[in-house]
């Protein structure tokens, strides 16, 4: 890459100020040389035009921004998430952490030349791919019925208990429960295994997060290429078919691939 080529001239986007208690806001790095504006969809509440900032083939799309910490509200991860979905439809892209922000245009424009060898590998290897969301939660009430109806030890110890009334002992309430624990856990691994499996040969890349809740079995993150984006969306609907009476089923996305690449810079002094 020849990085003695000037950047490439943009021309300045309306409202446009060089003030020394402005900064950038940074959504996301694609690799163009073309300039492009999305209008006034910067975050806060004074509506900056989003725009890119070049360097070495790559383009950070910003927004001016008042230089300060912006704090993860609703409103303003939505605005964050917005651009990049925006900018997603046409181009390949690495999404920066919410709340980057930089100096200025020229500070950005550095950070893109000084890290523009991993930011070029990187995008290259997220080309023609999206994040899918899928988290599965399960009935654990009917999955513990559906243990006391199959496994006989349960079932027999339930019945010994029931039997004895109030003269049962502590020591059987407790067994009772630790065999109940004990099944469930194989249980929802079993399930667990019984989604993921089908689905991880259609992506490239999955990650999985701790599930949420003691309802939740599986919390992950697949990166698929767009050309099987709708044969993982089939794969997702047999799964979802064929578990209805006892696991429901959140299937997110195309996302920026957030779960894979999430990059955090900031120049020194820019908080």
């Amino acid at each position: 890459m020849d990085r003695s080529r000037p950047p490439v001239p943009r021309r300045e986007p309306e409202g446009f100020r060089t003030s020394s208690g402005r900064g950038r806001y940074v959504y996301c790095v694609v690799e163009t040389e073309e300039p492009f504006e999305l209008g006034p969809l910067g975050i806060g509440d004074e509506e900056n035009v989003v725009y890119t900032v070049h360097e070495a083939g790559l383009a950070a799309v910003v927004s001016e921004t008042p230089l300060r910490r912006y704090e993860p509200t609703r409103e303003n991860l939505l605005a964050h998430e917005i651009v990049n979905e925006t900018v997603m439809r046409e181009h390949t892209m690495i999404p920066m952490s919410f709340g980057t922000v930089f100096r200025s245009d020229d500070d950005v424009a550095a950070m893109l030349r000084g890290t523009a060898p991993e930011l070029s590998e990187v995008l290259a290897a997220l080309r023609g791919k999206v994040e899918l969301g899928l988290k599965v939660h399960w009935d654990r009430e009917t999955a513990i019925s559906d243990l006391e109806r199959e496994n006989a030890a349960i079932r027999e110890l339930k019945a010994e208990i029931a039997a004895d009334g109030n003269g049962s002992t502590y020591f059987a309430r407790v067994q009772l429960g630790r065999l109940v624990e004990e099944a469930l856990d194989e249980r929802a691994n079993a399930l667990m295994w019984s989604v993921y499996e089908p689905l991880r040969p259609l992506s490239v890349a999955s990650r999985t997060s701790n599930p949420i809740g003691d309802d939740m079995l599986l919390n992950v993150a697949f990166l698929v290429e767009r050309v099987r984006e709708e044969e993982f969306d089939q794969a997702v609907k047999r799964l979802t078919s064929h578990h209805e009476d006892l696991l429901t089923f959140k299937y997110t996305g195309p996302w920026p691939p957030y779960s894979f690449v999430n990059i955090r810079l900031e120049l020194e002094g820019a908080d």
